[in-house]
Order: structure tokens, then sequence, then C-alpha cells
């Protein structure tokens, strides 16, 4: 069965449907592409997807025992290359909230940042660069 189901609206936009729950994200092509910018473009849906893929790894971990991480903010940069125009660096910059967290906690929650489905998933010359603020 498919995940997601996608329609072109025209003027390098999509909607995509999430067929399991219903959500629609809608995606555009960036100002430097030729679009409008308006909305997502499919790189920073990449580069959000792995942050997001990681914190969720974390998440897991966190939970499972007993390390409550909830209020984590994650800021995403996405760099750009061309020849070809791919994403050559995606930097993932995590700030917990101020817990009192001991050093085994912070190392047990970082021990799995990298070994996440999408991480795992990228090309090798995608440069993955994630920061930790405790």
């Amino acid at each position: 069965m498919a995940t997601v189901k996608t329609v072109y609206l025209g003027d390098l936009r999509t909607e995509n449907e999430h067929l399991q729950s219903g959500n629609k994200i809608i995606t555009d092509a960036p100002t430097d592409n030729q679009g409008k910018g308006e909305a997502f473009s499919p790189t920073d849906l990449l580069a959000t997807a792995l942050g997001n893929c990681i914190m969720t790894i974390m998440g897991i971990k966190a939970r499972d025992n007993g390390i409550d991480i909830r209020g984590t903010e994650i800021e995403i940069t996405k760099i750009m290359a061309s020849g070809p125009r791919r994403v050559a660096e995606v930097i993932v910059d995590f700030t917990f909230p101020k817990k009192g967290y001991t050093e085994e906690e912070k190392k047990l929650v970082e021990s799995v940042a990298g070994i996440s489905p999408v991480p795992l998933s990228l090309h090798p010359d995608l440069k993955q660069t994630i920061k930790f603020n405790w």
C-alpha cells in the first residue's frame, strides 16, 4: 500500500497527503530555484526529516530510560551545493531544556543520534553535523 499520494498543483507546487492519517503538506520550489518559496521545499523536508528522525529515536531512548527531554528544540540548517544542485550539509542543532541531566543521561540520549533510519539512509557524501546543547 502506498504511503503518500502527491498531486502536482502547477507553478512548482505539490500537495502531499499522508494516506494513513489524511494529513497534508504543501511543497513549493524555493526562490533560488524558480519557485515562490511559500512552503517547505523538497530539500527542506529532507533536512527536516533528518532532524525529526534523530529526535524521535532520542525520544524513544529517553522515554525507555525515564529521562524527560520534553521541550527540546531543534534548529535545522540546510546548506546547498551546485554542480549538481544538491543538499551538501544539514546542521541539526539540539537545545535541551535545563533539567539537570547527568552526564550518563546525556551520553545515553546522544548515543542513538546517528543510528536512526533517515541518517542511515542518506548518501555518505551528505555531511550531517549534529550539535547538542545541554
